[in-house]
């Protein structure tokens, strides 16, 4: 799996006389100006970061086990879970696209990535755009863009707001219709489980029944032994149950200490912990802040 950093020194990063800013968890990038750059096409691979193109041109995208062939102005969100790579096929190609970890969005909103029907495991969300919505896209890009290279205090926020339009928007249309795929059980069940797991999100009350917090809770309601059910998930999605449930549930807490004033021993008691020890403990393994830290910075 390719990571973001690895992305960002082997890929396609502009020299370093040319880069817009410090790495973080979102960046955007001109298609032009990667091809003016001649660098090399990604590799078929997963990456562990999301990306949003804009792409207008002839291209041949490889989706997991299929190549999919488009042309003219072409919305694509691409996810970690699926492996892709790209064939431009004109030398004109324009566009933009931007690159992003799921933590960019957890930090202030409660939008759960995976679960968004753009970015399901073995998902292939390819939008053909027509000239009205190809001018609004274009806009809301060219804003992002701009706004990254900005001193406002609060792009990050903004340039949240930018992207949601944008994936909000796509969600408006149908997507592309292309074969699908064999369906095999690991995919039944990877969907199922991603679907169980984000109905108990978000966390609206206190009392709220949270259920399933463990991989074994998951494995009794699907009826599958916990081995399989992490097999499954491992294979479509490369990560295990645990992981899933934790970068959810961490996202869901970081949300909590951000946008309610419950103490940590609600907060804890709302995610399934019994004892408030077990989820400061949690909380810092995955942030290296406790909770109370992590909500004054």
């Amino acid at each position: 799996m390719e990571s973001l950093e690895e992305f960002y020194n082997h890929k396609f990063l502009l020299p370093p006389q040319i880069r817009h800013h410090e790495i973080g968890l979102f960046d955007i990038f001109n298609i032009e100006e990667n091809i003016k750059f001649k660098y090399e096409t990604p590799a078929y691979v997963r990456r562990d970061f999301y990306k949003i193109m804009l792409y207008e041109g002839n291209n041949i995208f490889h989706f997991g086990d299929e190549s999919i062939p488009v042309e003219g102005t072409t919305l694509l969100f691409f996810n970690p879970s699926t492996p892709y790579s790209y064939e431009p096929l004109t030398p004109d190609t324009k566009g933009f696209f931007c690159v992003f970890k799921e933590e960019f969005f957890a930090e202030n909103l409660r939008i759960s990535l995976p679960n968004l029907p753009l970015f399901k495991p073995n998902a292939k969300p390819i939008f053909k755009i027509s000239n009205a919505l190809k001018a609004d896209i274009y806009t809301l890009f060219e804003k992002i863009k701009k706004e990254i290279d900005s001193d406002f205090s609060y792009k990050s926020a903004l340039i949240q707001s930018y992207v949601s339009q944008i994936v909000y928007s796509a969600l408006k249309y149908e997507p592309l219709q292309v074969k699908p795929g064999p369906t095999d059980a690991n995919a039944r069940i990877t969907s199922v489980f991603l679907e169980l797991l984000e109905r108990q999100f978000p966390v609206k009350s206190i009392d709220q029944n949270f259920i399933y917090r463990k991989p074994a809770h998951f494995a009794d309601q699907l009826a599958v032994h916990v081995n399989y059910l992490n097999r499954a998930l491992k294979k479509v999605t490369g990560k295990t149950t645990t992981e899933h449930i934790a970068e959810r549930t961490l996202a869901e807490a970081k949300a909590l200490l951000k946008h309610t004033h419950w103490n940590i021993a609600e907060i804890s008691i709302a995610l399934g912990y019994e004892d408030q020890s077990h989820f400061n403990s949690f909380f810092k393994k995955h942030t290296h802040y406790s909770p109370s830290e992590y909500r004054n910075i």
